[in-house]
């Protein structure tokens, strides 16, 4: 019998293309425009085998991570998300995450294109509102979003694009085998005649929800996933038009601050001069809430004045009269054993402080509600937003009915926006002061009453004998991080997968994130946690800066008493042939071992996450600076003059997106490294605003940086949000050591006295000059 041959099918009514080649469910959803959805996600990956003379047995986070445990909470209701062609042609999807900076609404889109056989910038990617019904499906952290997206919505399009070729067989009365679909037509290769996929919307609707099965294009026919693209949103990001919460335009919504207490967490005694204020040119309302006081007036200018102008009697936070010094003690006194010393082997031993670091974004916090007898409305940038829902409408007595919940885009988040504080206490304001609400938070609260890194301690003992690593233990202690954004639920549901017995929130966590990628044979690495009085939070990439950024710098040193070279002593040991594929790029292109002058050294460093690896390579500059930013009576000091990443994440389905992750990671990890981190002193941090929270600035942006995008080593792709930040830490505080000769132990490393800078008052809680207080605070 004589048959048609064309290319591959990938729709509704494909034929698997070959042995070994999946085919997923999906569903034609009941609508009037064709309307589609998922069933399946990805599955989690195996590690390799360990090769080396003392292995170490795969961790927990080798076997199964946050990120598969993520991935699993979502498959439940995949099939929930969907895609919608539309009349003109476009295809439109609300994607249930936040995008907060990170590209993920340009990689989804890049997925539709792929399937769908539409190009990118005719596919319209918005952010899905709160939806309850997705349980776990609607929560952005973990570098989850692109791996568990990644095989329910090419599946959504893949049915999308099988529907529309039906449609077209049956409006032109030819066989599917003799149409093909390109660029959003679809073309008789018989009659050359041809439909638009706007033509066929309609048609290819359903009355009824139908499961239907399809074949998914494999990695050598992408046309778009793994090519280069520039972000959609790109041109209105550049120009101004991106528009976030404050650029909102609700009815009745009027710019809101709130007066907030010097101290973390202090509570409101009384207010001296309410009528005073709230008699203030352009100021409507005063009222205090659990937070500080709120004002709303007809400009933020106006709300500034009167938080300056309130005279408040504040009561103890949660923090009264602690300082670096006092919770550093603390947390030592947490630190659990390490094990006894076998007398026939010696060890390296360290202990490493790392002090608080700010979760600030460069958007502060911000959102609108309008909250009513029986009902409200918030607009925020949320990666919990069915959490924010219901808790929300807990504390506003309605049900989560009633209660509508939108994702705004976001300036930035690395955690911050995991929770929804700025949500919760816009809906407390307004429904206070019984009107709508634009709620922003000041620069300076932002650093002193939000969400920030912990301080912490890590302790690491690594014994060694005959030229091999015989144990490395690593005793993490913590100031405790809040999991009360949606993620402790997650682990409520999957406890009985989970490979971590009955650990607590946090213990969890950090099991199913820390790994040791060498053989270094036994291996135990445990966190303890302390001191709840602070408001903290999953900041980019949680633990494992400082657990990495530790484990590194004791592999420098095991180098050095072993007598070998870094980069030699980390191949030797690694378990995994991805981790030395991208160390041996870095080194290669980096020129690792050359020769440098004194005071200036190069540092590498390797870090997997999420079945992705990270290498890094930095190269400092310590000699005593002439030119640059003074910080602390001192010119700039040690600078990044040079930075090489390799990266492998399986999969890249933007590599230009994913340079820009890596980037950015890149960025965090020199700051917390070498300048950023927050000074507690009575109970409250010193740093108020961008002028004296040191981030990597343009004169520590290292002049050489170098991107390495790896080939695809999987057909899927792996974590990559988080990835960057660790490696970076590490190596740049390895080339630090080299360069000066003595292991760093505090970061940031420039956290001594003098600050170096003039902390703002406390009282008011922003500066008394207004040209002042908008340069600085905003």
């Amino acid at each position: 019998m004589e048959s048609h041959r064309r290319p591959q099918q990938h729709g509704a009514d494909a034929e698997p293309g070959g042995i070994g080649r999946r085919r997923f469910l999906g569903y034609v959803v009941a609508a009037s425009t064709l309307t589609v959805a998922a069933q399946l996600g990805e599955g989690m990956l195996a590690p390799e085998e360990a090769t080396a003379a003392v292995p170490s047995p795969p961790g927990p986070a080798e076997i199964y991570d946050l990120n598969d445990m993520l991935t699993h909470a979502t498959l439940p209701t995949a099939n929930l998300i969907t895609i919608r062609i539309d009349a003109d042609g476009t295809a439109s999807f609300a994607l249930p995450r936040a995008e907060v900076g990170q590209g993920i609404t340009t990689s989804s889109a890049m997925l539709i294109a792929e399937e769908l056989d539409l190009p990118v910038d005719r596919i319209r990617v918005s952010l899905a509102d709160a939806r309850p019904e997705l349980l776990f499906n609607q929560l952005t952290g973990g570098s989850n979003t692109t791996v568990s997206t990644f095989t329910p919505i090419r599946v959504a399009a893949a049915v999308a694009r099988g529907r529309l070729l039906k449609a077209a067989a049956l409006e032109l009365g030819e066989a599917i085998d003799t149409l093909t679909a390109k660029a959003g037509v679809i073309t008789s290769a018989l009659t050359g005649r041809s439909l638009g996929y706007g033509e066929l919307a309609a048609k290819a609707a359903s009355m009824t929800s139908t499961q239907v099965s399809v074949t998914l294009k494999e990695p050598p026919d992408f046309e778009v996933i793994g090519t280069p693209q520039r972000r959609l949103d790109a041109l209105e990001a550049i120009t101004g038009r991106k528009r976030f919460a404050m650029d909102l335009q609700v009815p009745g919504a009027l710019p809101t601050m709130v007066c907030r207490p010097p101290t973390v967490n202090g509570t409101v005694r009384s207010v001296a001069n309410l009528a005073e204020v709230r008699a203030l040119p352009g100021i409507t309302d005063v009222v205090a809430v659990s937070t500080g006081v709120a004002v709303r007036g007809r400009t933020f200018g106006q709300c500034i004045d009167a938080v300056r102008a309130l005279e408040v009697d504040w009561g103890p936070g949660t923090a009264e009269g602690k300082s670096d010094d006092t919770v550093r003690d603390e947390l030592r006194r947490a630190e659990l054993p390490l094990p006894a010393i076998d007398l026939l082997t010696r060890s390296v031993d360290a202990r490493f402080t790392f002090h608080f670091a700010s979760n600030s974004a460069l958007e502060t916090n911000c959102a609108v509600a309008d909250v009513r007898k029986d009902s409200a409305e918030i607009w925020a940038s949320l990666k919990s937003p069915i959490t924010a829902q219901e808790q929300i409408a807990l504390e506003l007595g309605l049900p989560v009915t009633a209660v509508k919940v939108h994702v705004t885009e976001g300036g930035g988040s690395f955690g911050r926006k995991l929770f929804h504080d700025a949500a919760a206490e816009a809906a407390e304001i307004s429904r206070a002061m019984g009107k709508p609400v634009k709620l922003m938070w000041h620069r300076t609260d932002d650093f002193r009453q939000g969400r920030t890194h912990p301080m912490s301690t890590s302790r690491v003992r690594a014994t060694y004998a005959l030229g091999q690593v015989l144990t490395y233990d690593q005793r993490h202690t913590s100031v405790s991080t809040d999991f009360g954004h949606g993620v402790g639920e997650i682990i409520t549901a999957e406890a009985a997968r989970l490979p971590v017995g009955g650990l607590a929130f946090s213990e969890t966590i950090f099991t199913l994130t820390q790994q040791t990628p060498y053989n270094f044979g036994v291996v135990t690495q445990l966190l303890s946690e302390t001191d709840q009085g602070f408001n903290t939070g999953s900041m980019r990439n949680i633990y494992s800066p400082n657990v990495r950024c530790a484990q590194e710098l004791v592999v420098d040193e095991l180098a050095k008493r072993l007598g070998k070279d870094p980069y030699a002593v980390r191949r030797a040991f690694l378990k995994d042939s991805r981790a030395r594929a991208v160390l041996d790029k870095a080194a290669d292109v980096g020129g690792w071992g050359r020769s440098m002058p004194a005071g200036t050294a190069q540092g590498i460093a390797i870090h997997p996450e999420y079945h992705a690896y990270v290498a890094v390579l930095a190269e400092i500059d310590c000699r005593p600076q002439t030119t640059g930013r003074k910080i602390r009576d001192a010119y700039a000091g040690p600078r990044v003059t040079r930075v090489v990443c390799a990266v492998d994440v399986g999969l890249a389905v933007n590599p230009r997106g994913l340079e820009a992750q890596m980037m950015g990671g890149i960025m965090d990890g020199i700051a917390l490294t070498l300048s950023s981190g927050l000074h507690l002193d009575n109970g409250y941090f010193l740093e108020g605003s961008w002028d004296n929270y040191f981030y990597t600035r343009q004169w520590n942006t290292p002049p050489e940086l170098e991107i390495v995008v790896m080939p695809p080593t999987t057909g899927h792709p792996g974590g990559a949000g988080e990835l960057a930040v660790a490696g970076a830490m590490a190596a740049v505080a390895c080339a630090y050591g080299r360069a000066t000769g003595a292991m760093p132990t505090t970061f940031p490393i420039n956290h001594g006295e003098p600050l170096g800078f003039e902390p703002l008052p406390t009282t008011p809680p922003v500066p008394a000059s207004p040209t002042d207080g908008l340069s600085r605070a905003f």
